[in-house]
């Protein structure tokens, strides 16, 4: 499955997971990626898509 959304190009962004005794290890925040049907030039298609474009109304049904 892609991890990066068709509407913005938001993507996987690394960084650091910390514990209570500040151990530090690598890890990956992803988004939360949907796949949705949308309309791209008059036509639907399949596209996957992060949850912030869909509620904020920024595809076509």
């Amino acid at each position: 499955m892609s991890r990066v959304c068709s509407i913005c190009g938001k993507g996987a962004v690394a960084g650091n997971s910390r514990s209570h005794a500040l151990n530090i290890t690598k890890r990956v925040f992803r988004p939360n990626i949907h796949r949705t049907r949308i309309e791209v030039d008059g036509r639907v298609q399949t596209a996957y898509v992060c949850s912030k474009c869909l509620k904020g109304s920024k595809k076509d049904k």
